[in-house]
């Protein structure tokens, strides 16, 4: 019989992990409070690249798996996945190219393609997932897997977890700071805005002070945004007209129309991501898997790749107390 697993969570790493189990041949059923639209992977612009998320060395790893997978599903009709061009610029000084971006194919811009915001930087073609399209391909798969999604539920502590489960995966992302509750757990909250499109083919990223991106998809651009620890999910109307101000004027265009105002929490965790097993009672075991940062769909195949070689391995007796 297959193993029942309980998933919380039906964000981009919450799917992710209940897609590779249930195709490996587990029972899952996935437990959250939100889905689909409403959560804050929907939120997220969605571009491949490790940002706002530790330690550096595990990341990279995990975000070089996430690539390829992702680089595949391409090809895949439906996924809502195809490369782009991601330009990285610094405002001031020389923005160095890392070697895991070496590796990739990436290149040093020339100071003629730069906006004249920009003193530097490098480009490389990464995966860009368009969020109405992707969580959608990843739940159906899901279920074509034999999964099942519950939503509506909230969980106070994971002792609520139905004990028919032997094994429950948490990737509760910022609700893991009360579910656990886990301390290091911090939202940084990120508002973008939604523009029509613009004449452009190729994302521009700036993490300097003030961050800055403007991330053509098909239909539209998400423009962004901010990183500041709140917990507040409403757009601010003064932060909308500094974001769209400021892209305009880096990328030298007239203000585009305003589609949406959005706030996702990003889960960052000062403590870096936390990905591990432990005992859940006496007869069960939960796998951890949230603190993404800035870096979930960046990181998610890799660390559900992990969720799953730690499900398969043999129960692991670690005390409970998550990654603290």
């Amino acid at each position: 019989m297959p193993k029942p697993v309980a998933i919380i969570g039906a964000g981009v790493s919450g799917l992710t992990c209940g897609v590779l189990l249930a195709e490996a041949g587990w029972s899952v059923r996935i437990f959250a409070a939100e889905i689909g639209s409403s959560t804050t992977s929907a939120v997220a612009a969605a571009i491949w690249f490790p940002y706002d998320a530790e330690p550096a060395d595990k990341v990279i790893v995990w975000a070089l798996e996430t690539f390829e997978v992702l680089r595949r599903l391409c090809a895949v009709a439906g996924s809502g996945v195809s490369m782009l061009e991601l330009r990285q610029c610094a405002r001031d000084g020389t923005r160095e190219v890392p070697p895991w971006a070496v590796s990739l194919g990436a290149r040093r811009l020339a100071s003629a393609v730069l906006p004249q915001a920009f003193a530097s930087g490098y480009a490389l073609n990464v995966p860009l997932t368009d969020t109405s399209r992707y969580l959608d391909y990843l739940a159906a798969r899901f279920h074509r897997a034999g999964g099942e999604i519950e939503s509506g539920i909230r969980f106070e502590n994971l002792a609520q977890v139905s004990r028919e489960y032997s094994l429950v995966v948490n990737c509760t992302g910022v609700g893991a700071r009360a579910l656990l509750p886990d301390p290091e757990v911090e939202p940084h909250r990120g508002q973008v805005v939604i523009v029509s499109a613009i004449p452009q083919d190729f994302a521009i990223v700036c993490d300097d002070s003030p961050l800055m991106y403007a991330i053509p998809r098909g239909h539209d651009c998400v423009l962004g945004g901010t990183n500041e620890i709140s917990f507040d999910p409403i757009p601010d109307r003064t932060t909308t007209r500094a974001i769209v101000g400021e892209c305009s004027r880096v990328l030298e265009i007239a203000p585009p129309e305003i589609v949406a105002e959005r706030v996702g929490l990003r889960p960052f965790r000062r403590a870096g991501v936390c990905l591990r097993k432990e005992s859940l009672g006496e007869s069960r075991a939960v796998i951890h898997n949230y603190g993404h940062g800035g870096a979930g769909f960046t990181l998610s195949w890799g660390c559900a790749r992990a969720v799953l070689a730690l499900a398969t391995l043999p129960r692991l007796l670690i005390p409970s107390g998550g990654c603290r």
